[in-house]
């Protein structure tokens, strides 16, 4: 029996999700968003990080809500007019934890993304992996198993 391998020069292109952000926009692949809801109030704890917003509800479940721009800068952004919520799926492989949250400022964006995409060498901040120039403007690339890895460390799933 054998084996197909993907390797960089038979992947054709892969759809990816481009997530807007009050300061940034995401580059996802769109497998890892399990659905975009409203955005919804948070239920909120008193005494948590600036990046913890809350948890949220989702099809009878409690996720928690997380703000990249204030896990990655330290500055916090509200919620726009336009906010939503990205239910992503759990990448840290945690038995119990199967969705986290993020708010997002907008709708997201589909596209297809080739063997075209540019590496971007744009500055890093925490929680991101990597950069690229998609279409003219310089996207980021997140790290979700260290968001998840976040959320464990301060005791939130």
């Amino acid at each position: 029996m054998s084996q197909a391998v993907a390797t960089p020069n038979s992947i054709t292109s892969l759809t990816g999700l481009l997530i807007p952000l009050a300061d940034r926009t995401l580059l996802l692949p769109n497998v890892v968003v399990a659905e975009l809801i409203p955005y919804r109030t948070p239920q909120v704890t008193p005494g948590m990080p600036d990046w913890f917003l809350g948890q949220v509800a989702w099809r009878d479940l409690r996720l928690p809500l997380l703000s990249f721009e204030a896990a990655s800068t330290g500055r916090p952004h509200a919620a726009g007019m336009g906010a939503r919520v990205a239910v992503l799926n759990a990448a840290g492989g945690r038995s119990h934890v199967k969705f986290i949250a993020l708010l997002v400022q907008g709708i997201p964006r589909s596209i297809k993304l080739g063997a075209d995409l540019a590496r971007s060498d744009a500055e890093l901040a925490a929680f991101e992996q990597g950069a690229a120039s998609v279409a003219g403007e310089v996207v980021k690339i997140p790290d979700l198993e260290a968001l998840e890895q976040l959320l464990a460390d301060a005791e939130l799933i």
